[in-house]
């Protein structure tokens, strides 16, 4: 009979969604200058960031009432909704994590997969720059995981879809080219922008993403 009891709660409990939150920098707001501003920082984060946060916990309660009214066409217009913020929630997220002030290199096993994949790092940047700058409006450009072919790939999304979502393949390495994340300094400048921001890359923090993935049955 206790069993019983506890049993609808436990459950209840396991539907209850936490809100998303705005997560703290890994280093101060000034710690990526002079090639990430202060004010890029801070509004890029408080602002842009904590608005798709914000706006993603409200369409999920929206989404929420919607299906318990079962109101499909609600449903489906908030898609995109969710989509644009939540993928804008994920991958400021992973960016964050990507940047660094500190001196990094990568480790032996990405730098060999890239030189594999790539021929080397200087053509691996000058791919991914292709790609970048191949972006028409905003968007990110991303080295993923292909999980089947077991190998990296680089891709690149419009405005906030988030990469596996979008295509499947496990974020490695974001790079955001929204003229928020840069303009202020570098004005329409988007090749300047993605070599200086080139010089900060966490590649610590890549490589610990790319050889938890390659491990992955």
């Amino acid at each position: 009979m206790r069993r019983e009891c506890c049993e609808p709660m436990i459950i209840k409990e396991r539907w209850i969604r936490s809100k998303h939150a705005l997560p703290e920098l890994p280093y101060e707001y000034a710690a990526l200058q002079p090639t990430i501003c202060e004010e890029i920082m801070q509004l890029h984060h408080q602002k842009h960031h904590k608005s798709y946060v914000d706006n993603l916990n409200s369409a999920e309660e929206q989404l929420k009432e919607a299906i318990s009214k079962n109101d499909t066409s609600r449903i489906i217009s908030l898609g995109k909704v969710i989509r644009f913020n939540g993928g804008g929630h994920i991958n400021h997220s992973l960016f964050w994590e990507n940047l660094t002030p500190k001196c990094t290199a990568p480790s032996k096993a990405l730098e060999n997969v890239v030189k594999h994949t790539f021929y080397n790092m200087d053509d691996f940047k000058k791919l991914m720059k292709e790609s970048a700058l191949g972006i028409n409006g905003s968007g990110w450009v991303w080295l993923g995981w292909h999980k089947d072919t077991k190998t990296l790939k680089i891709s690149n999304c419009e405005n906030q879809d988030p990469l596996e979502a979008t295509t499947g393949l496990i974020p490695i390495l974001g790079i955001d080219v929204w003229e928020h994340a840069y303009y202020i300094q570098y004005k329409n400048d988007r090749a300047k922008y993605f070599d200086a921001l080139w010089e900060i890359i966490n590649w610590k923090e890549v490589s610990k993403r790319y050889e938890k993935e390659r491990c992955v049955v």
